[in-house]
């Protein structure tokens, strides 16, 4: 199994008793046209080693995820979107093509017309296909650094959806924090903001911030879940209103607290994400925001958003038109196994999925469920290739 940066949350760039192909070394550049905006690309390269070399040039990936600390094999496998899919879709809508090698010695060219179905199993295919070598990817053209932002506190889920739904016309990027406790109400905080023509701005704060160790116990529990997000609301809501910001705090705002995970302690944390469709979504998301707050677990970090009506390109993508809502929760064993069990029932009623990128306990039905071209998926994987999430969810 090929091995990134290792930002995974869950198993699926893991092989216990098994072979990790590192990619670290293939981290260069190989060629960038300034006039197109195309940069081809070893696999291994990280996000941020991209931003940071063209956006003084005039050029930024068009989808980035909530750090900058992955990389472009690692995004491309597993179709990372960002707060802008209602305009851009995935990471994988934006590459053009991609050189993937078999553990059988061949070498595969494929794109989204050259052997389109080799690379729409590649794209979201975590991995499964061969190791990602090089691609080829569009970067779009942008003006400076900054984002002009807007943050509106909101009270209830209808009034997130009237926000969300409002948004998208105007707004390229859109999230929400949401706060977990606040008993299905869904209150939270709605960000949106958009790429400016602007050559000045408030200039990158340096230095980062580590959390020093791993405290016996998780620090994110009943005692501190509640007072946090209450604080963190309103705190929030003070500074509602809108900002000019540099385009790292606004897209990787947890990349500056390093080891962050350690707070969780040392049993850890798993991401929940999942995504159901928009018809059912509003009634989804409240059922289990109740089931979250009734059973007492909880999360510093949810994330509320909205996919656009975009077809998915890879067989495996996550993303499909709906809502998603991704949090994260400290391990407390059988207690928090519980808990998804609901959230799962939620999910698999209402036909949506969970994301296999950040997933480490789906039940294979849901995943079976969730993912309607497996099937197809299956044709393409690399017999020489397996990792934990693999034989946990395919049976090899």
């Amino acid at each position: 199994m090929a091995y990134g940066n290792g930002r995974s949350y869950g198993d699926v760039c893991l092989n216990p008793d098994g072979v990790l192909w590192t990619t670290k070394g293939l981290d260069h550049f190989i060629a960038f046209d300034d006039e197109t905006g195309v940069l081809e690309c070893e696999a291994g390269l990280l996000l941020r080693d991209i931003q940071q070399t063209l956006v003084p040039r005039g050029w930024m990936l068009p989808v980035t995820p909530g750090t900058q600390l992955i990389t472009i094999g690692g995004a491309i496998a597993n179709d990372v979107h960002g707060k802008n899919h209602h305009v851009m879709g995935s990471f994988g809508d934006h590459v053009l093509a991609l050189r993937l090698l078999r553990t059988n010695g061949e070498v595969i060219e494929c794109g989204p017309t050259e052997k389109a179905d080799w690379f729409a199993a590649t794209v979201g295919g975590m991995g499964l296909t061969g190791l990602i070598a090089q691609a080829r990817i569009q970067l779009r053209k942008i003006a400076g650094p900054w984002l002009e932002t807007e943050n509106i506190p909101y009270t209830n889920l209808d009034a997130f959806f009237k926000l969300a739904d409002g948004s998208e016309a105007a707004w390229e990027h859109t999230v929400s924090w949401i706060d977990c406790m606040s008993r299905g109400e869904g209150r939270g905080i709605f960000m949106r903001g958009n790429h400016v023509a602007a050559q000045e701005g408030p200039q990158l704060k340096q230095g980062k911030k580590t959390v020093p160790m791993v405290p016996p116990i998780s620090l994110v529990n009943r005692a501190t879940l509640k007072p946090f997000n209450f604080a963190y609301y309103h705190f929030q809501a003070l500074k509602s209103g809108k900002s000019r910001i540099h385009y790292e705090p606004f897209f990787y705002p947890l990349d500056n607290l390093l080891e962050w995970n350690r707070i969780y302690g040392p049993r850890g944390f798993y991401q929940y994400q999942s995504v159901v469709p928009r018809p059912v979504g509003q009634d989804a998301v409240r059922a289990m925001l109740q089931e979250i707050a009734r059973s007492g677990e909880g999360s510093f970090l949810g994330v509320l958003k909205t996919f656009g009506s975009r077809k998915p390109i890879g067989m495996m993508s996550f993303t499909q038109p709906g809502v998603t809502l991704a949090l994260d929760f400290p391990n407390h064993g059988e207690r928090t196994h519980v808990l998804f069990a609901r959230l799962d029932a939620i999910v698999r009623d209402a036909g949506g999925r969970i994301y296999a990128a950040k997933d480490a306990r789906m039940p294979r039905d849901l995943f079976e469920s969730g993912y309607p071209r497996l099937s197809d998926f299956l044709q393409y994987r690399d017999r020489g290739i397996s990792s934990a999430m693999s034989r946990r969810l395919m049976g090899s």
